[in-house]
């Protein structure tokens, strides 16, 4: 009985891999011809430190470090 049950258990795992490299030959089949252009970024390194700027300045002004001892 423990023989049929390693049987059926080793024939499971190799039908599940055999189904995940077929969905994998499929997935690789149906890549597009032509390449999909990646859009540039909108805004550049200025932007960026601009905005993380203002960010950590609102974060200061919430954690109050700008009021001062009262």
């Amino acid at each position: 009985m423990n023989e049929k049950k390693k049987a059926a258990a080793i024939a499971a795992v190799i039908d599940y891999i055999k189904t995940e490299e077929e969905a994998i030959m499929r997935q690789a089949a149906e890549v597009p011809a032509e390449p999909v252009a990646v859009a540039a970024p909108l805004t550049g390194l200025w932007g960026i430190s601009g905005r993380q700027e203002l960010m950590q300045m609102r974060n200061m002004m919430q954690l109050k470090a700008f009021h001062g001892i009262k």
